[in-house]
């Protein structure tokens, strides 16, 4: 169907994000980032995350905990270590803005609820914003 589109543009999309991240923190913090540089209520939810998979007896999805992050959480951890992103992003107020229409976008594609029309193009916009914000 159209949505299995966009669920697969917007996984890939998180994806990336989730590696840049890891990437280029563990090369500025080595490797201790996660303990390091990632706000404390994240590292929380992280590992309240974790904790729920192993109670419910499922696979773990990954050993890396940057796995188990939303994509709001995400967000945050590049907005408190911006000093590292901002060789990578050319504005912070201007990726705070398409990150938050990204994940406003992402609840209706997370749970298989049909985009609107205008919704796409949101969507299609955010993403070349996106692209246009690295350096």
């Amino acid at each position: 169907t159209e949505m299995a589109r966009y669920y697969r543009i917007f996984y890939c999309l998180e994806n990336s994000i989730r590696d840049l991240v890891e990437s280029q923190l563990e090369e500025t913090a080595g490797d201790e980032w996660w303990e390091d540089r990632v706000p404390a209520q994240i590292k929380e939810s992280v590992k309240s995350n974790i904790n729920r998979e192993k109670d419910n007896g499922v696979t773990l999805r990954s050993s890396h905990p940057i796995a188990y992050t939303t994509f709001g959480e995400l967000s945050e951890i590049i907005k408190s270590n911006f000093e590292i992103f901002g060789a990578t992003f050319n504005s912070q107020k201007g990726l705070e803005k398409v990150m938050s229409t990204l994940n406003l976008l992402r609840g209706p594609i997370a749970h298989c609820t049909p985009l609107a029309e205008d919704e796409v193009l949101r969507l299609h916009l955010a993403i070349r914003s996106f692209n246009r914000l690295t350096a």
